[in-house]
């Protein structure tokens, strides 16, 4: 394994070294509107396997080749404010002391970061994405987590996970393995075996549009998203990515996992009519020309929000590690300048800080 790091630091060092060899290429979104636009939802129902690999039915990924990537990582990168540079949330310390001093029955979200949040509905505790590493593989955590596995051996309830698919920075094998022995695992289609290689607990695999009944008060479904699955010892899309929605006792939140922006967004707001709170990622979406695909804008995650129909918007994956071109604290700014030009309810809009809690 040691091995391999070395070679992709070099290979990423290299590429930092070179990042003036290309010139970016142009992105038109336009056309990629119009190409959203003409995409199907029936699609989001079609069988989403194929000999063995999965994809995107309604819409065709493009190429996502090694050379393409380098030319990415060789193009020259975009110069940001220096409030881009150093805008970073701001860290609430001591957590998990505040949680064990709620009331019994309070429920809350908090961010811990980048796309991992401990939720508490109906006497169960969830966790989305957990990863309190210091790095994502390669990158480098810049902010640290609110807590850590080990927080959450004296937690009064049930622990769950849900795990949107199988990259680094949102499948972290130290952090599961850390977790309560005890543990309740939700994955994608093709992520249970290796799961349940390092970890105790139950894992239950999900596919797109299944629903499990978790108790007389509390379901959980897999959704669609557009993205795609690699990692190392892993074929390209030999593993499911989703995301979920989580109703507990008349409270519903849905977690977008990790998505470019797609006509899923409307469908899943007109079969789920009430949802309060909607986990929306925005996060590594320059440069546009790459990054299109399998991640948003913060103009497409309010356009996300909007289809859908949530209460409340709640940004993720931003702040914590630094995997595209922007720095992570820009979509922060990025979103809160887009609320501003569009005149929207700037209250739907909740930017947490890490370890900050939201009582629902």
């Amino acid at each position: 394994m040691s091995k391999i790091f070395t070679i992709l630091s070099g290979l990423l060092f290299f590429g930092l070294l070179s990042s003036c060899i290309f010139t970016p290429l142009a992105f038109d979104e336009k056309k990629w509107a119009e190409t959203v636009n003409n995409t199907e939802i029936k699609d989001l129902y079609t069988d989403n396997i194929n000999n063995g690999v999965f994809y995107n039915p309604w819409l065709a990924q493009e190429d996502r080749s090694f050379s393409r990537f380098l030319r990415w990582r060789f193009s020259k990168t975009p110069t940001y404010t220096d409030e881009a540079v150093k805008n970073k949330p701001q860290f609430f310390p001591d957590l998990i002391e505040r949680i064990t001093a709620l009331p019994d029955k309070q429920d809350f979200i908090s961010w811990i970061g980048h796309a991992t949040f401990l939720i508490r509905l109906d006497d169960q505790y969830w966790l989305t994405d957990p990863i309190f590493s210091k790095r994502a593989l390669l990158p480098k955590r810049i902010t640290p987590p609110a807590l850590i596995a080990e927080d959450l051996t004296g937690l009064n309830g049930k622990l769950n996970v849900m795990i949107s698919h199988n990259h680094y920075d949102h499948l972290d094998k130290a952090s599961l393995e850390a977790l309560p022995e005890n543990t309740n695992y939700f994955v994608p289609k093709g992520l249970k075996e290796y799961v349940e290689s390092f970890v105790s607990g139950s894992v239950t695999e999900m596919n797109w549009w299944e629903e499990l009944q978790l108790g007389k008060d509390t379901a959980l479904t897999c959704l669609p998203a557009q993205h795609w699955s690699r990692r190392i010892f892993q074929g390209y899309n030999t593993t499911l990515w989703a995301s979920y929605m989580l109703s507990s006792n008349g409270r519903t939140i849905y977690f977008a996992g990790d998505s470019g922006y797609f006509k899923g967004y409307q469908e899943i707001g007109r079969k789920f009519d009430t949802i309060d709170y909607a986990l929306m990622p925005i996060t590594a979406y320059d440069p546009r020309w790459f990054m299109h695909y399998p991640h948003m804008d913060t103009k497409e995650a309010i356009r996300a929000f909007q289809d859908i129909g949530a209460r409340y918007f709640i940004p993720t994956q931003w702040g914590t590690f630094h995997l595209g071109d922007n720095p992570p604290g820009l979509p922060a700014l990025d979103l809160h300048r887009d609320i501003n030009e569009m005149q929207l309810d700037r209250s739907q809009y909740l930017v947490l800080n890490i370890g900050e809690i939201r009582m629902l």
